[in-house]
């Protein structure tokens, strides 16, 4: 195993069952469910300096998956050229994600990830199993669908032990 396919398999292997299109319902709901009950204060807490506040890691998994449809579409529409790669602090800097309320972002959330369901449900076996080089690494779209519940998850997992159970929430 390559130590891209072990870096990616950290992520799918946190999905917990093997019907992940039932898994990108469920973890968007933990995900809308924990950021429904935030306060605005709330929203802006980071458990470390330098690390993103609840309000950044949000928008970072928009942000990522957004990044994760484009190659899905690409790839399953017969794009030969590599995907490039992109550097999630730099986005992450950019973003503006602290200006922003939470309800928006809650929103923009719910909006990709409904779009990322729609882009799914929508290939065919054939386009899920097509092969398409992102970051330099060949990935099939499948994989990639994969992919962004499996960082979801990941990301869900950061809130808990690191930002809820600081908050007092765990």
């Amino acid at each position: 195993m390559t130590d891209f396919q072990k870096y990616i398999q950290r992520y799918l292997d946190l999905i917990p069952s093997g019907d992940w299109s039932a898994e990108l319902i469920k973890s968007e709901e933990k995900t809308a469910g924990i950021y429904s009950n935030l306060t605005e204060e709330q929203s802006q807490f980071s458990y470390a300096e330098g690390k993103w506040t609840l309000k950044g890691v949000l928008l970072h998994l928009s942000d990522t998956e957004r990044v994760f449809q484009y190659r899905i579409l690409a790839i399953a529409r017969g794009e030969k050229n590599n995907l490039p790669g992109f550097d999630e602090n730099e986005y992450a800097e950019k973003s503006n994600a602290n200006e922003r309320s939470l309800e928006s972002l809650l929103d923009e959330y719910k909006i990709v990830r409904k779009s990322s369901k729609i882009l799914l449900e929508t290939m065919s076996p054939d386009a899920l199993q097509s092969i398409g080089t992102a970051n330099g690494h060949e990935i099939s779209v499948e994989t990639i669908g994969k992919l962004i519940i499996g960082h979801n998850y990941h990301h869900l997992n950061i809130i808990e032990e690191r930002y809820l159970s600081k908050l007092g929430w765990m």
